[in-house]
């Protein structure tokens, strides 16, 4: 026979049954239509989900339908994450929601978050390989729709900025199932063309959907294996893309993009004319220098000229005759007491030996004080002074020669470096009326007066036309 059936209450039938579905079910995935929709002062979200032959109630409590990043309406078709259990007082199963998203939107955003961890896996995102852009591209090309607001904002920014930047448009469309194609094949023309030093990719905003283009992987590789620096400026900035990722530089929105690529020429104007001030201060401070080692150098070629140095050398020469007779006549007065002392003790009787010895003496005397007579002295010293004049003229004649070739070549160096020596080569300085130098087409107008300095004068000149340099005109 059966065993007996258990009695149960119907709380404990289904306190089993929510058990059973709570052990059984997890988690689970449910896509389908809300429908019911109620929201109390509470919070919470009540709703049912609903298809084409059945519906379960759901439940999305306070905490977490704060997180909602849209609106649930009636109809609207989502994808919710939850965990199936049962109301126990009416005796409904329910699932009790942690996530909702829109349905279409939701699978999208699925797909792009598992391409991009995959790709960033691959080091296709690895910041080491992208390239900086550069200081002053001469010409960019945008890959853009044609007919929308980002190629005119684009414009707008680049002609405010810096509107000597060549801007070339590459129309492609950015929305739909063949765009992505289009763009790869534009994006790898212009890259092999070697025309743009930078290729911008640009879109406005708009639903992950209308983006999903730029989350192509085909052209996520494509970009990052560009040789040409590539910014990508795709949406919003709360908007990202694969291309963002695979890009060398992201920006925030198309006028950003714009910002980023050109230089204020305010400010850079401003920064050449610091810079050229430096310049001519420099150039100025060098002329300077050089023209003081110059007036030195004269100094010393006019203190060792030959008749400054033979005036010193006379001078040398009438102060030694003058100790020389000095010290004659000094000497001179000694012997004269010698002599009148050996005299007297000649006088006084001495023996005929001592006044032969001193008779010896006195003739010794005599022939030393002939010998240093002052005009023997100074003939001597006449012919010395003889002997050493030609050996300061030949020393002072040769410091000349070495000092007129080192000036002659501090002179052929200030002329190298001078302004006028570039003119005299067939070369002209153009200045407007008020004296400044005219650099560049960029700062001329159309009649506006000048002159041009020349090796032999100055010529008063009018602009009639203005012709850029070849090889810089836009590309068609």
């Amino acid at each position: 026979m059966p065993a007996a059936a258990a009695s149960l209450t119907p709380s404990q039938l289904n306190t089993l049954a929510r058990e059973l579905l709570e052990g059984s079910f997890p988690a689970v995935l449910v896509e389908g239509e809300i429908g019911n929709l109620a929201r109390p002062a509470s919070g919470h979200l009540y709703f049912t989900l609903k298809d084409a032959r059945a519906a379960v109630r759901c439940a999305l409590f306070k905490p977490k339908s704060q997180w909602l990043k849209f609106v649930p309406r009636e109809g609207m078709q989502v994808l919710v994450r939850g965990r199936l259990t049962l109301y126990e007082p009416r005796g409904d199963y329910q699932l009790l929601l942690d996530t909702m998203e829109e349905a279409g939107e939701g699978a999208l955003r699925r797909a792009f978050e598992e391409l991009k961890q995959r790709l960033d896996a691959e080091g296709l995102f690895d910041p080491a390989r992208k390239r900086a852009l550069p200081t002053f591209p001469r010409r960019i090309g945008v890959l853009t729709s044609p007919s929308g607001a980002v190629i005119r904002d684009i414009l707008s920014v680049l002609r405010r900025r810096f509107p000597l930047l060549e801007v070339e448009l590459l129309p492609v469309p950015v929305q739909g199932t063949a765009a992505a194609a289009q763009i790869r094949a534009l994006l790898a023309r212009a890259d092999a063309s070697g025309r743009y030093d930078v290729l911008v990719l640009a879109r406005g905003g708009g639903s992950l959907e209308d983006l999903w283009a730029f989350n192509d992987e085909a052209l996520a590789r494509a970009v990052a294996a560009c040789a040409t620096p590539v910014i990508s400026a795709i949406g919003h900035e709360t908007d990202f893309s694969l291309t963002d990722f695979a890009a060398d530089l992201r920006a925030p929105t198309p006028s950003a993009a714009a910002e980023l690529l050109a230089p204020d020429a305010i400010e850079l104007h401003a920064r050449l004319e610091h810079l050229q001030r430096r310049l001519l201060a420099q150039h100025e401070s060098g002329l300077r220098e050089r023209a003081q080692r110059a007036d030195r150098a004269f100094l010393r070629l006019h203190a060792q000229r030959p008749q400054a140095r033979l005036e010193a050398q006379r001078q040398r020469l009438v102060h030694a005759q003058l100790r020389l007779a000095g010290t004659l006549a000094q000497r001179l007065q000694q012997g004269s007491g010698t002599l009148r002392t050996l005299a007297a003790q000649l006088r006084a009787g001495h023996p005929r030996r001592r006044a032969e010895q001193l008779r010896g003496q006195f003739q010794a005397l005599a022939a030393r004080l002939r010998a240093n007579h002052p005009r023997q002295q100074v003939e001597r010293q006449r012919e010395r002074l003889s002997a050493l004049a030609g050996r300061p003229r030949a020393l002072l004649i040769q410091s000349l020669q070495n000092d007129v070739l080192h000036l002659g070549g501090l002179a052929r160096s200030l002329h190298a470096i001078s302004p006028l020596a570039t003119v005299d080569r067939g070369y002209s300085i153009l200045q407007r009326e008020d004296g400044s130098i005219i650099r560049s087409v960029a700062g001329v107008a159309i009649g506006e007066r000048a002159s041009a300095r020349v090796g032999d004068g100055d010529l008063q000149l009018q602009v009639t036309g203005i012709l850029p340099k070849r090889g810089t005109g836009n590309a068609s």
